[in-house]
């Protein structure tokens, strides 16, 4: 949805004025208030109703965090299994 609001926003510019509509969207005051505006509506849409949704939240970026913090190993370990077969050790 708010990719299809920016598009239509910048649909109709020239090139030279889609720099001056996303310079002040980086700004580092917009992006706190962005934050800040997604976790309040975070805050009124889970928390305040006392929804689960948030402990599945956490149970599953949990999830998915240690999955992509082991991933780089399991790769190295593959390939280290992979080389070693190849070569004929075991």
């Amino acid at each position: 949805m708010a990719m299809r609001k920016i598009y239509s926003e910048i649909k109709g510019m020239k090139l030279k004025e889609v720099p001056g509509y996303f310079k002040p969207m980086l700004s580092v005051g917009f992006v706190k208030k962005s934050i800040q505006r997604g976790l309040d509506n975070y805050h009124a849409k889970y928390i305040e109703t006392d929804s689960i949704e948030p402990l599945y939240h956490i149970c599953f970026g949990g999830m998915i965090f240690s999955y992509l913090v082991a991933l780089p190993n399991e790769r190295r370990h593959l390939e280290h299994k992979r080389h070693a077969e190849q070569h004929g050790h075991h």
